[in-house]
């Protein structure tokens, strides 16, 4: 482009750079703005060689039409306007602003002190302007060409109680596996390669929750200590992939991905950070939204404007409240699922999404304008059920449509596991789905996320192997991560030769995981817990771009017998519906003898009674399932039978005889399915009702019933 080209006035819809085959539109939402300049850059975006003001401004839209512009456009803005911290507005053109609606990204963002809306070091703080201009270290937008052949590509609509999550993500996945190509490691193109894919469908996971891929920036302490953002919750764009996620540097290679994951029957859920932005506190740097309406796209104190409400621990909220910064959030999701194809969403502290500007003390509308979306609607919906702020848990309180992640059924696992008093009336509460959290709101157990471990924590092999974070690597001198983990190393801080503490941790593991695999509700798997990765007791490792967080694939003959095992549980849940259930028991007679749909058992075979519940120091349970009477529909509307099952739990560490129930007569039988006290879980035999099983200390076993009832 050597003439400066001329602006025409465009349209205020939509927002951001829209190229429609002769020209592009531009439109940026500012109420404080007085002037907007589109910044125009050569394709490496190192030199700036236009800049244009945007000739129009509707209803707070500033907008412009470049005609005869094309994609692979880079671009930035300059906002006139006032800067008054002290009155919420903080405008300075001499900043190179990135497009809230930027679909591709070009450069890097490199830290230096011209990224700040005022001088760092000087008396008045925040309040002082700075005038450099950090348009050559900043990061710039690029136009996209949204055109993509999607072919034949459907979205796979897995039910929610057909569901297996797994966590994951897309660097840590791929970066050591040996049989990935090397520049493809790390990245969407490497996630979807034959190795990986190949890994997911056989473990048979149906969905990949992926941690942040949303364009995020490394915060600067980090970088100054040679660290990174590795989890990627410090975002910046809400449309454009992670650059450093694309081996090609085009969108498409993420398509490619979801096209792939589709293909091999997995959905594709994105883990949103949508509460706040990488531009922290008033101190923090001034990179997009703050130098565009800073008092519209952030809660500020009221009566003190300059600062930042913070219910996120990161230093600002985004302000969900103002209709623009709703729309650009609603705009972002769609765009993920109309252009993008992706199945869901999870939201992280979802609760600051759902605080009114004027008000704590009820949630916000949020969540009811995305089930009654008609893109939305369809999608996947995850609340993180909390934040950091004043009455932030708010878990069992969102909407019908949404799912929660349950924390409760983690702390809960754990503890029983991990053979602490009281608490049987939990677990019996977290194996039936919790229904205490969610019946009332006329849900099923497919609301709750079940999960034992995720990103933020111990791995599951470090949960049975540390009995005190070793968080030092993050260089905060060991101050960061929870001290709460419930977790218990076995006799042993960390790594040890003595096999008998091995054979307990590879045991708790297939405790947890099983207990996991058949409770009601969706379950949902930590990235690496097949394999027993250790992150070396660190339960913090959002900053370890290293081999301390990526996977392990030269996996031994343990890793392997837990791998599958894992398998095994899973083929075992997909293949009977009793282990899925889509409605809460009711604890009434469903077959002609009067037998339950569940029945929670006394280890002396009989129907646990108010007493055995208050025994504080009980550490044995048993659940009978009644599958032959199943009541439940599948999605075609015909009956679902199954078999009836038996789950033993026994968190003593000695064994327990078990007397197994007599429920039709008393020739009926017991087959073994699966006991975890065996090396790979491998459990044969038949059993008779009536009789003792001898369940082994720290086990878990799994029956199903031979017998037919009469």
């Amino acid at each position: 482009m050597k003439r400066k080209p001329a602006l025409w006035p465009g349209c205020p819809y939509p927002l951001g750079a829209a190229w429609d085959g002769n020209g592009i539109n531009f439109a940026l939402f500012s109420g404080q703005a007085e002037r907007v300049e589109l910044c125009l850059f050569d394709a490496k975006g190192e030199q700036e060689t236009h800049r244009l003001p945007l000739p129009e401004k509707s209803n707070e839209i500033w907008h412009g039409y470049l005609p005869e512009a094309t994609p692979g456009l880079v671009y930035g803005y300059r906002v006139h306007g006032p800067y008054a911290p002290e009155q919420g507005q903080r405008c300075n053109p001499h900043k190179l602003l990135l497009d809230p609606y930027a679909k591709a990204m070009v450069g890097t963002l490199d830290w230096n002190d011209a990224h700040f809306g005022y001088h760092i070091g000087n008396v008045k703080a925040d309040l002082s302007l700075d005038k450099r201009d950090d348009a050559p270290q900043m990061l710039k937008a690029a136009v996209v060409d949204n055109h993509f052949d999607w072919g034949d590509d459907r979205p796979p609509r897995t039910p929610w109680s057909d569901t297996v999550i797994y966590e994951a993500h897309v660097r840590g996945l791929s970066m050591q596996h040996p049989e990935v190509p090397k520049n493809l490691r790390g990245t969407c193109a490497g996630l979807a390669s034959a190795p990986i894919l190949g890994h997911l469908q056989k473990l048979g996971v149906t969905a990949i929750e992926l941690l942040p891929i949303q364009t995020f920036v490394d915060d600067r302490d980090l970088v100054e200590r040679g660290l990174r953002n590795y989890w990627g919750y410090n975002s910046l764009g809400f449309f454009a992939p992670h650059p450093l996620y694309l081996a090609s540097g085009k969108i498409d290679e993420f398509k490619e991905m979801v096209k792939a994951l589709h293909k091999s029957g997995i959905e594709v859920i994105l883990d949103v950070v949508y509460n706040h932005t990488a531009e922290g506190n008033q101190l923090g740097p001034t990179l997009s939204f703050r130098g565009i309406d800073n008092a519209a796209y952030y809660r500020l104190v009221a009566d003190e404007p300059r600062y930042y409400i913070d219910t996120t621990g990161c230093g600002n909220s985004f302000n969900a409240d103002h209709p623009r910064v709703m729309q650009l959030i609603l705009d972002s999701l769609r765009y993920w699922v109309e252009e993008m194809h992706v199945d869901g969403f999870r939201f992280d502290l979802a609760v600051s999404l759902t605080r009114p500007f004027r008000s704590d003390d009820r949630m916000g509308p949020f969540f009811e304008i995305l089930i009654q979306d008609p893109v939305l609607a369809r999608v996947k919906l995850i609340a993180e059920p909390w934040d950091l702020g004043e009455g932030g848990y708010k878990l069992g309180a969102f909407p019908p449509g949404c799912a929660e992640w349950n924390d409760r059924y983690r702390d809960t696992l754990r503890a029983f596991w991990k053979g602490d008093d009281g608490q049987l009336g939990g677990l019996a509460a977290r194996l039936g789905g919790s229904a205490d959290l969610y019946a009332r709101a006329g849900r099923g157990p497919a609301v709750g996320i079940n999960f034992l471990t995720a990103h933020d924590g111990f791995t599951l092999h470090d949960l049975v192997s540390y009995n005190e974070k070793h968080n030092e690597a993050n260089q905060n001198d060991n101050q960061d991560g929870s001290d709460n983990n419930l977790f218990w190393n076995c006799g042993a801080e960390g790594e040890t030769d003595d096999a008998e503490i091995n054979v307990l941790r590879a045991r708790q593991q297939r405790n947890l995981l099983a207990s996991l695999l058949f409770s009601q509700g969706v379950p949902m798997l930590l990235a690496g817990d097949e394999l027993s990765h250790s992150q070396q007791g660190n339960n913090n490792a959002y900053c370890q771009d290293n081999p301390l967080s990526w996977l392990p694939w030269d996996v031994n003959a343990a890793q392997q017998k837990q791998l599958d095992f894992l398998t095994q549980i899973i083929q075992l849940r997909r293949d009977h519906p009793s282990l899925r259930r889509r409605h809460f028991f009711r604890g009434q007679a469903v077959a002609p003898d009067q037998t339950k749909d569940v029945i929670w058992l006394h280890p002396g075979g009989r129907e646990m009674g108010v007493e055995d519940w208050q025994e504080g120091d009980a550490h044995c349970l048993g659940l009978y399932l009644a599958g032959t009477e199943l009541t439940e529909l599948d999605a075609q509307g015909r009956p679902v039978k199954d078999e009836d099952f038996l789950l033993l739990l026994n968190a003593f560490h000695d064994s327990v005889p078990f007397t197994l129930p007599s429920l039709a007569d008393d020739k009926s039988s017991w087959e073994l399915l699966l006991d975890t006290a065996q090396d790979d879980g491998a459990a044969k035999g038949v059993q008779q009702s009536g009789e003792s099983y001898l369940l082994q200390g720290r086990s878990l076993v799994l029956l199903h019933h031979e017998g037919r009832r009469k």
